[in-house]
């Protein structure tokens, strides 16, 4: 753990060095201080899954997860790495990953995937592949299920139902028996655990006749109530491009029902270009890996969408003959070799600790605040407020793909007279803290001078924050 953390605190000085060679014109007074980001509460997933296709290894990983400050992890349970002898279940491989996260004060959240072909009609234990269908296989199902449901209880909480079963073309041709199987696997796990919180779908893209014939499906069965969350993984190389589509999804959730609540299940940006998986067909590096995961995680927060970060490490797909994806998956915080072992955090790991040591104060978004940007650009601004005398903003350049550029220029934010007594401005990507000159007033209204660019930026009071001093 020792060694973990004096690399963290290399890495971290390493960036505020390369930040400070450019002027732009504002005093960096400082980083944030980041100690017992492990304490800190939120509602932020960070990806743990492959495990049960041997894609990486969550003992490798395991030390930096606490360290990151994010307090729950996503988990595939794997039933054909579970159950590879009929009616025999070997849960070890799972038990261990389960105890250590609670031990380290982690919220897993199961999903139950994939199939088993193990079993006639049991589908496939791959992205894209078969579900269970035949009766043989859905009994086989049940009982994993329960059995699942019966040995986590207490300790897992959340449920989600297969993963992106919309990729598939038999899904796609015709729902009905994937939707009867997710009610299925929601009574198991009820019948277990009746205050399990549990989502109905996984998808991956917006596919709206296809969802309203699902949730039409469920309501008319009767079912809606055995469901408290819906996931979507939505992947846009410009990352504010989604949310048309999540605002469509939750105008058609609400036609159905007022619990059921939308949440950002998986989704993440490569540090490499040209490797596997979504938005691969990019020239990324860790700078605009980590740029897009800011940008698109501070969307959801404005949003109240509790959100995700896909994945804490690189997945070795490779190895695969029969998934989805045959080639490295480089989204991951966590840089790993060919062997699954964890080579070195990536600049992405740092950012999203700085976001996690600024999360409690973006409580709530402050919708009539009066305050705007002005100058050339399409910007987003998000002001929101912590209690009644805490306040604060985040903008970022939002027009493109985002770039390797690290350059800020300056731009002027209208904000509200006397919002802030010391203004400062936080690159929440490197974690330096700029010093900002006081605003000038114009009657109830004042311009303030920021440091911006295509990564979020957030401005706030600079007793607000704990500022470690540069050296």
């Amino acid at each position: 753990m020792k060694h973990i953390l004096s690399i963290l605190i290399a890495a971290a000085f390493s960036l505020g060095a390369a930040a400070q060679v450019t002027d732009y014109g504002f005093n960096c007074i400082g980083r944030l201080a980041l100690d017992n980001l492990a304490l800190r509460e939120n509602d932020i997933t960070v990806g743990c899954e492959v495990l049960d296709r041997g894609y990486a290894d969550y003992n490798s990983y395991k030390e930096y997860l606490a360290e990151l400050g994010i307090r729950k992890i996503r988990i595939q349970a794997g039933w054909a790495r579970t159950e590879k002898e009929k009616a025999v279940y070997d849960f070890a491989w799972l038990d261990e990953i389960i105890e250590d996260a609670v031990s380290r004060g982690l919220e897993p959240w199961l999903q139950t995937s994939y199939g088993n072909p193990l079993y006639p009609g049991g589908g496939t234990p791959v992205l894209s592949g078969g579900y269970p269908e035949s009766e043989v296989a859905l009994e086989a199902w049940d009982r994993w299920v329960t059995a699942m449901a019966e040995r986590y209880k207490g300790k897992v909480h959340e449920w989600e139902i297969w993963n992106e079963p919309d990729l598939t073309r038999r899904f796609r041709n015709d729902p009905m028996p994937f939707v009867e199987l997710t009610v299925r696997t929601a009574e198991c796990i009820r019948r277990v655990d009746p205050e399990a919180r549990i989502a109905a779908f996984a998808w991956a893209g917006w596919r709206p006749a296809l969802f309203s014939k699902c949730m039409s499906a469920i309501k008319a069965s009767g079912n809606l109530e055995l469901f408290d969350w819906i996931s979507y993984h939505f992947y846009t190389y410009r990352p504010e491009e989604m949310y048309a589509k999540v605002e469509a999804m939750q105008d058609s959730l609400s036609r159905y029902s007022s619990k059921i609540k939308l949440r950002q299940g998986e989704t993440g940006a490569p540090s490499k270009g040209y490797m596997g998986g979504a938005l691969d067909k990019h020239d990324w590096t860790e700078v605009s890996q980590a740029k897009w995961d800011l940008r698109r995680m501070l969307s959801d927060k404005a949003r109240g969408i509790p959100t995700t970060v896909f994945s804490i490490s690189d997945m070795n797909y490779q190895g695969s003959s029969s998934d989805a994806i045959r080639k490295k998956n480089v989204k991951g915080l966590l840089e790993t070799d060919d062997a699954n072992r964890v080579l070195r955090p990536k600049q992405a790991y740092y950012a999203i600790q700085n976001l996690v040591s600024l999360w409690p104060m973006m409580e709530r978004l402050q919708e009539d605040s009066g305050i705007s940007v002005s100058g050339q650009g399409s910007w987003s601004l998000y002001p929101f407020k912590y209690d009644k005398k805490r306040c604060c903003f985040v903008l970022w350049e939002d027009s493109a793909i985002p770039s390797d550029a690290v350059e800020m220029t300056k731009v002027k934010v209208t904000i509200p007279s006397g919002a802030f007594r010391k203004p400062c401005a936080v690159d929440v990507r490197t974690g330096l803290v700029y010093a900002l000159a006081a605003p000038e007033r114009s009657g109830g209204m004042a311009e303030l001078e920021v440091p911006a660019y295509d990564s979020p930026v957030l401005v706030t009071d600079r007793n607000n924050l704990c500022i470690t001093p540069l050296e």
